[in-house]
C-alpha cells in the first residue's frame, strides 16, 4: 500500500491520495495554530485600544524627533493640502521636518491654507512657503507653478500630486458628467503633475546646485485603483488610470532621472474618510475598521506621508515606475477563512 503524498507546500498543501487522486482537505497543524490563537487572546476593545494609542504616538512624532535631511536643498509642489486630516498637510509638515527648501502648497479649498502655512514656518523658519489657491486639474496653474518654482529657486525637484476627491454612487447613479468629473480632478491633475513637473525637473541650473535632470513625481492612487471592492466605479476608474499613468510614464522619460510612482492607500483616516470613521464611532463598532487587512487595523495620514517622504527622497533613487500599496496588506491576498490556509 503506497503512502498519501504530501504537497511541496508541506503541511499547508494539499495532501494528495494516490490511490484514488481525490484531494483531501489540508489540516491546520494543531500546534501551529493552537500557537497562534494562543498569542492572540487580547480582545477586540484592548486591540482597538492598541490601535488608537499607537496611531496617536505616529501622529505626534514630529514633535520630538530630530530635523533630518532628506530633503535638504529640494524644492517640492504638494497638491491636496487643505484638509487638516490630510495627506497633503502631513507630507508638507514631514517634507518641512526633512529640510525641503521651498514648499509650494496648492489647494481648490483655501480656507486652511494660512494655518498650514503658519505652522510650517512657525516650526521650521529655515523653509520657504508659498500656498496657492488653485485647482489642481487646471493646466494655467500647474503650468503657473512650475515656472514659479524656475523663477524663484531656479530648479524643482518634487512634484506630490496628492489632490483628489471620493465618491460613493453605484454605477446607475453615475452620469456621464459626474464620471468625467472623477477623472478630470484625480487623473487630469496626476497628468499634469508628470506633464508640466518632468518639463520643469529637466531643466539644469548649476548656479542653484542642479546640473544634470531629474527629480521625483508621486502620484495618489488609491488601492481601489489594484482591485475591485474599494471604490465606485468613476472613482476605482480614476484611480487605476493614474497607476498606468505612473507606469507608462518613466518610459517615456528615460534617461532624465525623473522617476514617477504612484501611492495606494488603504483605509486612512482623513477628512474624505470622516463619515465612514465618525459612523462606525457612533455605532460602537470603530474597532473594525481596517477588519480586512492583516494588520486589522486602519492607518492616518502621516503613514502615508512617510512613503511619500521615501519616493521624495534620493533614497529611492532606483524606484520607478511602481504602484505602491500601503493598505496594511488588503491587496495582497484573495479573501479567506481565518485559520483555514489551504
Amino acid at each position: 500500500m503506497q503512502r498519501p503524498a504530501t504537497s511541496p507546500c508541506g503541511d499547508f498543501g494539499v495532501i494528495i491520495d494516490r490511490r484514488n487522486k481525490m484531494p483531501k482537505p489540508a489540516t491546520i497543524p494543531a500546534l501551529s495554530y493552537n500557537t497562534a490563537r494562543a498569542k492572540n487572546t487580547e480582545s477586540s476593545e484592548e486591540f482597538y485600544n492598541r490601535t488608537v494609542s499607537r496611531l496617536q504616538k505616529l501622529q505626534s512624532h514630529l514633535e520630538s524627533a530630530p530635523r533630518g535631511s532628506r530633503l535638504k536643498g529640494k524644492v517640492c509642489i504638494i497638491t491636496g493640502v487643505g484638509s487638516l486630516k490630510g495627506i497633503g498637510r502631513a507630507s508638507a509638515l514631514l517634507f518641512a521636518h526633512e529640510g525641503a527648501q521651498h514648499l509650494y502648497l496648492i489647494d481648490f479649498d483655501e480656507t486652511n491654507l494660512p494655518n498650514l502655512k503658519s505652522t510650517i514656518e512657525g516650526k521650521y523658519p529655515d523653509v520657504k512657503v508659498t500656498a496657492l489657491q488653485a485647482d489642481a486639474s487646471d493646466e494655467a496653474a500647474i503650468v503657473g507653478v512650475c515656472k514659479q518654482a524656475l523663477q524663484e529657486e531656479g530648479r524643482l525637484d518634487v512634484f506630490f500630486a496628492n489632490a483628489g476627491i471620493a465618491t460613493a454612487l453605484p454605477i446607475d447613479s453615475v452620469t456621464p458628467e459626474a464620471f468625467m468629473n472623477t477623472l478630470r480632478i484625480n487623473t487630469l491633475s496626476c497628468f499634469l503633475a508628470v506633464k508640466y513637473g518632468s518639463a520643469a525637473m529637466a531643466k539644469t541650473n548649476p548656479s542653484r546646485g542642479k546640473e544634470y535632470s531629474g527629480g521625483s513625481i508621486i502620484l495618489t492612487a488609491s488601492v481601489a485603483g489594484i482591485r475591485s471592492g474599494a471604490g465606485s466605479v468613476d472613482y476605482s476608474a480614476s484611480k487605476a488610470a493614474v497607476n498606468s499613468l505612473a507606469q507608462v510614464a518613466p518610459n517615456q522619460l528615460t534617461k532624465t532621472d525623473i522617476r514617477v510612482n504612484s501611492v495606494c492607500p488603504g483605509l486612512i483616516e482623513t477628512g474624505m474618510t470622516s463619515n465612514t470613521f465618525d459612523y462606525a464611532r457612533a455605532r460602537g463598532t470603530a474597532g473594525k475598521l481596517g477588519q480586512l487587512n492583516p494588520m486589522g487595523r486602519y492607518a492616518v495620514p502621516e503613514e502615508i506621508a512617510n512613503v511619500a517622504l521615501f519616493l521624495a527622497s534620493d533614497d529611492s533613487s532606483y524606484v520607478n515606475g511602481q504602484n505602491w500599496a500601503v493598505d496594511g496588506g488588503l491587496t495582497s491576498t484573495l479573501p479567506f477563512m481565518p485559520g483555514r490556509w489551504a
